[in-house]
């Protein structure tokens, strides 16, 4: 009788990019040896749509549309950071009461964002309960963007200098009321999700990161905030008016998946309160600066402006970009949202970099999961929380 010989070589396996946990088109190439991982080699660039080229190719109002589509989850961010860019290079003010309407927005895209990204991390440890959950109180949230900007996910809502549209009437009452609601939600979520033990086990002192590894590494948003580092844009660059508001920034020291899923889940109880506050003392005024809406038009001699009488269709107003670089960021969910900006006294950007948190964040990947079990890949590369739009871009 012959005896079947246990194989002791390395095997190499393939996750993804059809995996239904890697939340988009990511491959992970994982050598195990049994349920140990030896190694993990992400692949990335199979969402890739050549986003910063054709940024170069528009102007910045044509290119609006376009970008929410990096992070289609978080979409108030990337619009927010392609009209701050601009506005920052040409020094443009933003009437008070548009700041006010653009931080309520950014902090519903924020705990939308937080949702989608609660609901599949529990559902890849095993918990299918909090995936239907999450989608219930998103679904508040898009019916308010859809009342104020007429789409439930590519808004198209920031202008540079403003907002496309005053909110309409009674959708502030609407707004206290989801506040409300929303906080016996979260109550809900912790009730049934951060005490169970068999979550706990999963998360507790799994892809453990401390503080100086996490700035070394780069990282930002949650994923530094759960090493103990309390660092968070809207506090340190003071943009919009977030300084008006009372919030605290929301930070773990345990470094590990359960002190981020403690720092998203705090993070979105501060938003509630920062847009109670806003709704309650939004001035009045102005949505928009409609004195940047008179772009600096180069004047056609030839014509001597009475080009309107003899051209029709009349030209996409058009933004020119002085001739510097500039880099502005804003503090997106899954961390810092950068765009580096090259003006060249033209239409076009001459350079448009942008600077993705989750494709930082992704890059400790690797080291996280050396010598973890196989079935903990899903949960660290669910607590770094990646969307690939941004990734690959």
């Amino acid at each position: 009788m012959t005896v079947p010989s246990t194989r002791k070589d390395l095997m190499i396996v393939n996750m993804g990019p059809h995996h239904p946990s890697m939340h988009g088109v990511l491959r992970l190439i994982v050598t195990l040896d049994g349920e140990d991982v030896i190694d993990c080699e992400p692949i990335l660039g199979y969402l890739h749509r050549g986003m910063e080229k054709i940024a170069e190719n528009r102007t910045i109002i044509q290119y609006l549309p376009y970008v929410t589509r990096w992070d289609y989850l978080a979409t108030m961010f990337t619009e927010a950071i392609t009209v701050n860019a601009p506005e920052q290079l040409s020094n443009i003010q933003v009437p008070k009461r548009a700041s006010y309407i653009r931080v309520i927005m950014l902090e519903l895209s924020r705990i939308a964002s937080h949702l989608l990204w609660l609901g599949p991390f529990m559902a890849d440890i095993g918990a299918q309960t909090p995936f239907f959950y999450i989608f219930r109180e998103r679904e508040l949230i898009y019916d308010l963007f859809e009342a104020a900007t007429g789409m439930r996910m590519m808004h198209n809502f920031f202008r540079i200098g403003g907002v496309a549209a005053d909110l309409p009437h009674g959708w502030i009452d609407k707004c206290l009321d989801f506040c409300d609601y929303f906080l016996t939600g979260i109550a809900e979520y912790q009730k049934l999700i951060t005490r169970n033990p068999i979550f706990l086990e999963r998360v507790e002192g799994v892809g453990i990161i401390g503080g100086e590894e996490a700035i070394n590494w780069g990282l930002s948003g949650p994923m530094l905030r759960a090493s103990g580092i309390q660092w968070d844009l809207r506090k340190v660059d003071h943009y919009e008016c977030y300084d008006e508001f009372d919030w605290e920034v929301q930070w773990q020291k345990e470094g590990d998946s359960l002190a981020r899923y403690l720092v998203r889940i705090s993070e979105m109880t501060e938003s509630i309160k920062i847009i109670q506050q806003a709704l309650e003392g939004i001035p009045g005024g102005p949505y928009e600066n409609l004195e940047i809406r008179r772009f600096d038009r180069v004047k056609d001699t030839v014509w001597n402006e009475f080009d309107y009488r003899f051209i029709s269709k009349k030209p996409s107003p058009t933004f020119e970009l002085s001739k510097q670089e500039l880099y502005a960021r804003v503090e997106a969910p899954k961390g810092e949202l950068g765009i580096f900006l090259i003006g060249d006294k033209g239409v076009f950007p001459w350079r448009y970099k942008i600077r993705p948190p989750g494709f930082i964040n992704l890059q400790i990947l690797p080291q996280l999961v050396k010598r973890m079990k196989l079935a903990d890949i899903m949960t660290i590369l669910g607590s770094i929380d990646i969307i690939m739009g941004e990734v690959d871009r």
